[in-house]
């Protein structure tokens, strides 16, 4: 920004006087832009090649190469030699044991209830665009929380039912079904009771 009203500056400054021709007014916007540039070349040091790192093995190995020096600066062993993150283990972040996950996950799965329970009126009116941005809203969160909670090949049975109920609502409000549509959306209500009962 700063560089062109610098430049911009320059430029019609030099175009309201009458000696200015036209090379050298560009020359000035180019010397202005030039010399905002400077000031990020100053850190090079004189007479010092580029410094560079090839998978931490060849070449400077005091330069950070993707951000943590293939390892130099890990208290932990890297996930893999091309990797900035540590191996998964007891002191992960994330565990996927925590039953705090899988708390949040049937939350999602009561909101998804309330979301197909707004469904109805909407077909009842016609809304196709309000079922299908219902559909396409929260699904992509709902699909992640079932397929978290799907373990046993029952459930995974069930969450498969309860998706194609929902992509079925989802294809009949698009082809404005009103009697598909409103099976499909209590044909999904059921499944996603079923896959609840389950878990």
């Amino acid at each position: 920004m700063k560089i062109a009203i610098a430049a911009s500056l320059v430029v019609s400054a030099a175009a309201f006087s009458q000696e200015a021709s036209r090379r050298e007014v560009v020359s000035a916007g180019a010397a202005a832009i030039g010399a905002a540039f400077l000031p990020a070349a100053a850190n090079a040091a004189v007479g010092e090649s580029p410094r560079f790192s090839v998978f931490g093995l060849i070449g400077d190995g005091s330069s950070y190469s993707e951000g943590a020096a293939y390892g130099t600066d890990q208290s932990s062993k890297l996930y893999s030699p091309y990797s900035v993150y540590g191996e998964a283990g007891d002191g992960s972040l994330f565990n996927p044991a925590d039953p705090s996950i899988a708390g949040k996950k049937k939350a999602v799965l009561a909101e998804t209830k309330k979301r197909l329970d707004k469904l109805p009126k909407f077909i009842e009116k016609k809304a196709w665009f309000e079922v299908t941005t219902e559909l396409d809203r929260y699904m992509g969160e709902t699909r992640a929380a079932v397929r978290y909670l799907a373990q046993t090949p029952e459930q995974k049975k069930k969450a498969t039912a309860f998706f194609k109920a929902i992509e079925s609502t989802d294809i009949n409000a698009r082809r404005k079904n009103q009697e598909a549509c409103a099976a499909s959306q209590k044909e999904s209500v059921a499944a996603l009771a079923a896959f609840v009962s389950s878990i």
